[in-house]
């Protein structure tokens, strides 16, 4: 397995914009497919965000145009810029990292960072 940590959560005003951070280590960085997801309270942990070793992406429609996955290989770590938050992004979000062809769940998750919108 691998090792990932998170920083980079907090609380901000509807509008705002935050820069979630996700380090891993423990294994060849560059050919996992590295991906966002959150858990708001009382529900499931769903895909936010993900983005493939080759740069392909995949967003859930709730973000897209609002946020951004990308990754920087050399520094084994993966973003998600995130503009124009609402109170619904309000959740745990968690790193996730995963070998291509393997489900998420299977894959190996960070302690993940509370973002809290509100005013």
């Amino acid at each position: 397995q691998v090792q990932l940590v998170e920083s980079g959560g907090g609380s901000v005003q509807p509008g705002g914009s935050l820069r979630l951070s996700c380090v891993m280590s423990g294994n060849i960085f560059s050919i996992y497919v590295m991906g966002w997801y959150h858990q708001p309270p009382g529900k499931q942990r769903e895909l936010v965000a993900e983005i493939t070793s080759g740069g392909s992406t995949k967003y859930a429609d709730s973000v897209k145009g609002r946020f951004t996955i990308s990754r920087d290989n050399a520094k084994n770590m993966v973003y998600l810029q995130m503009n124009s938050l609402k109170p619904e992004d309000t959740a745990v979000y968690y790193c996730n990292a995963r070998l291509l062809g393997t489900p998420f769940s299977s894959g190996d998750w960070g302690q993940g960072t509370q973002v809290t919108v509100s005013s």
